[in-house]
C-alpha cells in the first residue's frame, strides 16, 4: 500500500513539474480534435487510403510553419527510436540516383538482368555483356552499381568491364561505390588495390581524397577491427592529406557508429596531446553512449566527466543525454535537464524538443507532448516530420490507435510526407496480413518505398505468424524491387524458417547465402551446422541399425528376455539403505 502512495507521490510529481516547464505557452490544452481544419498548404491524395480507418484532425489553429527537410542521418539521432539493426554504410555512400535520360535507365535495366540471369554463370556474364552493344557512361555505371550492391561479385565483374570500354574511365564516385560494396563483404585488399589504381602512377592525376579513407575506416569499424581502422586513419599522411581534428572526430564518429564507443573513448584520451579535448569530441563519445550503445549509467560518467575538465556543454550534448534518458523512460531526469537548459541560457534545437515530446508521449502525457509542439512554434521551430514520429512510434507501442491516427492526418495536413518510420511504427502493430500488405501499398501510394528494414520486420513478423506463403511473398519483392536479399535479410529469413521447424529449407538458404559470399553471423553459422552434423550423425546411425539388424529368431528372443529382466529389475523395490553421518547422507 505504501509503495503505491509512492508511486502515485513520484508520478504527480513528474506532472506538475512538466506543467510547470510548458507553463508560459500552455494556456489550454486541447486534444486532438475531430474537426477538419481546412489548410492551403497541403491537400492529402484523394487516393490515398490507408488499410484501417483515420479520422481527419489538428492540434493546433496556429499558422502552418513550413518545415525544412530533413535527412535519415538527422531521424535517426533524434527520433529516439531503437536503430540499427546494424545500417550499412553502403546505403549511405551508394545511393541510387534520379535518371532522368529513359535511354540510360533502360540500358541500366538490361545490365542488371543479365548480371542477375547470369550471376552464377561467369564466363557466359562475361561474353553476354560484351555483346549487349551497351555505351558506358558515369551515369550509367553508378546507377548499375547501385541496383547490384548486394552482389558483389556481379558489382565487380562489371565494374572491371565497364573500366576497359572506350571513351569512359571511372570517376571517384564509382570508385567509392565499389570501395564501398567490396568493404561490405570484407575484400578490404581488393579495396586497397583499387585506392592504388586511383592514385594514378606517377603521371596520372590522383583521384583519392579522404572520403575514400573515411570509407574504408567505416567498412573496418563495422566489422569491428578496430585496429586497422586506426592504421587506415594513418594512411592520411600517405597519401600526403592534412590531418586535422575534423578528420580525427570523423575517425571517433565512425568507430562510435558501430558500438566500438569504448575504444573510441580510449583513443580519444590517448590522443589527448595531439587532438586536444573540445565539446565535439566529448559530444561524439556522449551520443555513442546515449544512443548507440543505450548505456545510462556510462553516459553519465561521460557527462561527470566534461563537467570535471570544464568542457562546456552544448545544445548538442543535452540533445544526447535527454535522448537517452527518453529512450530509458526516465521522464524525471528528462524534464530536469530540459530546465536546466532553459537555466543555463541555451536555446533549445529541434532535437531536444523532439526527445522530450517522445518522453512525454511515452510517459502517457499526450497533452504535455502537444503542448510542447506548440511551444516550439511559438518560439520559431516549427515540428517537422521527427516531431511527429517521436509522438506516433510511442502513441503505437502503447496502443493508442486513435490518437495515433490523428496526429498522422494533422501530418499531413501540414504538408508533411511521413517517411519510412512513420510506416514502421503503424506496420508494427497491425494485426493480419491484408493489413500489412494494404499499408505496403499506401506507402507507394505516398512516394515511400520499402525499405531493406521493412522486409526484415515483415519477415520476422509473418514468420512469428507462421505466415509462410507471406514470408516468402516478401522475400520474392526484395529481388523485384530492387536490389536482392543482403545479409541481414538472409539472416531474417533463415531464423525464422529454423525455429519454426522449416529446418531443410533453412539450411538450403543458409547455403544460398554462402555461395553468394555473404557472411553468416556466428549464430546462425551455429545453428546450421550443428543441425546439419546431427542430422548426419542420426543417419549414420540408422544406417548402421539396418547394416546390423537380427538375421536369426534367436538373437531376438535373447533380446527380448534381457528386455523382460530390465523391465522386472525396475519394478522391484531399492534394497539399499541410506545412512546419515555428519549431516551427510550415503549409500550404505
Amino acid at each position: 500500500m505504501q509503495g503505491n502512495r509512492v508511486i502515485r507521490s513520484n508520478l504527480s510529481r513528474i506532472t506538475s513539474l512538466a506543467r510547470f516547464l510548458f507553463s508560459a505557452a500552455y494556456t489550454k490544452p486541447s486534444e486532438f480534435s475531430t474537426s477538419v481544419i481546412k489548410t492551403n498548404v497541403f491537400t492529402p491524395n484523394n487516393n490515398f487510403t490507408f488499410p484501417f480507418h483515420f479520422s481527419s484532425c489538428s492540434t493546433s489553429n496556429l499558422e502552418t510553419l513550413n518545415a525544412p527537410k530533413i535527412s535519415i542521418l538527422d531521424e535517426k539521432d533524434c527520433s529516439g527510436s531503437d536503430n540499427d539493426d546494424e545500417e550499412d554504410i553502403v546505403e549511405t555512400d551508394v545511393k541510387q540516383l534520379k535518371i532522368s535520360d529513359e535511354g540510360v535507365l533502360k540500358d541500366a535495366k538490361t545490365l542488371v538482368d543479365i548480371l542477375r540471369e547470369f550471376s552464377h554463370k561467369r564466363s557466359e556474364l562475361r561474353n553476354k555483356i560484351e555483346e549487349c552493344g551497351i555505351k558506358v557512361s558515369s551515369e550509367l555505371a553508378s546507377e548499375v552499381l547501385s541496383w547490384v550492391r548486394n552482389d558483389w561479385e556481379a558489382a565487380f565483374t562489371f565494374f572491371l568491364w565497364a573500366g576497359k570500354q572506350s571513351g569512359y574511365a571511372h570517376s571517384t564516385r564509382e570508385y567509392h561505390t565499389m570501395i564501398a560494396i567490396l568493404g561490405k563483404v570484407r575484400k578490404f585488399d581488393t579495396a586497397w588495390a583499387l585506392i592504388d589504381e586511383m592514385r594514378g602512377g606517377e603521371t596520372g592525376p590522383s583521384l583519392v581524397t579522404k572520403q575514400t579513407l573515411l570509407i574504408l575506416i567505416r567498412r573496418y569499424c563495422a566489422v569491428h577491427d578496430v585496429g586497422r581502422a586506426i592504421n587506415a586513419f594513418y594512411a592520411y599522411k600517405r597519401f600526403k592529406f592534412a590531418v586535422g581534428i575534423e578528420d580525427f572526430q570523423g575517425l571517433l564518429s565512425a568507430l562510435c557508429r558501430y558500438k566500438n564507443v569504448q575504444d573510441a573513448e580510449h583513443l580519444m584520451f590517448c590522443n589527448k596531446d595531439v587532438f586536444p579535448f573540445n565539446t565535439k569530441s566529448f559530444n561524439i563519445i556522449l551520443n555513442g553512449w546515449c544512443n548507440i550503445i543505450g548505456s545510462s549509467r556510462e553516459a553519465e560518467r561521460v557527462w561527470m566527466e566534461m563537467s570535471q575538465r570544464g568542457i562546456c556543454y552544448d545544445v548538442v550534448s543535452f540533445s544526447c543525454i535527454i535522448s537517452c534518458y527518453s529512450k530509458a523512460r526516465n521522464l524525471h531526469k528528462v524534464l530536469r535537464l530540459f530546465y536546466q537548459m532553459k537555466r543555463m541560457g541555451i536555446e533549445c534545437d529541434r532535437k531536444v524538443y523532439n526527445a522530450v515530446i517522445h518522453a512525454l508521449a511515452k510517459g502517457r502525457l499526450v497533452k504535455d507532448a502537444i503542448s510542447l509542439m506548440k511551444s516550439m512554434e511559438e518560439k520559431g521551430v516549427a515540428p517537422n516530420v521527427v516531431t511527429y514520429n517521436s509522438l506516433i512510434k510511442p502513441l503505437c507501442k502503447a496502443r493508442k490507435l486513435d490518437e495515433a491516427r490523428q496526429a498522422f492526418d494533422e501530418m499531413l495536413q501540414r504538408g508533411l510526407s511521413p517517411t519510412i518510420r512513420t510506416y514502421h511504427a503503424f506496420l508494427d502493430i497491425v494485426r493480419t496480413g491484408e493489413e500489412v500488405f494494404g499499408l505496403l501499398e499506401s506507402m507507394r501510394k505516398m512516394g515511400c518505398q520499402p525499405t531493406s528494414d521493412t522486409y526484415i520486420m515483415l519477415i520476422k513478423k509473418f514468420s512469428r505468424w507462421r505466415q509462410f506463403d507471406n514470408v516468402f511473398k516478401v522475400w520474392n519483392e526484395i529481388s523485384e524491387n530492387g536490389n536482392g536479399p543482403d545479409r541481414s535479410s538472409y539472416t531474417a529469413l533463415i531464423h525464422g524458417l529454423f525455429l519454426n521447424g522449416k529446418l531443410e529449407e533453412a539450411h538450403q538458404y543458409y547455403m544460398e547465402m554462402k555461395e553468394k559470399q555473404l557472411l553468416p553471423e556466428p549464430k546462425t553459422d551455429e545453428l546450421l551446422q550443428d543441425w546439419s552434423y546431427n542430422k548426419q550423425f542420426v543417419e549414420r546411425q540408422i544406417a548402421s541399425l539396418k547394416a546390423h539388424q537380427p538375421q536369426s529368431g534367436q538373437n531376438t528372443r535373447v533380446i527380448s528376455k534381457k528386455s523382460d529382466q530390465d523391465r522386472e529389475f525396475l519394478q522391484q523395490p531399492e534394497t539399499r539403505r541410506v545412512v546419515r553421518h555428519r549431516g551427510f547422507s550415503f549409500w550404505e
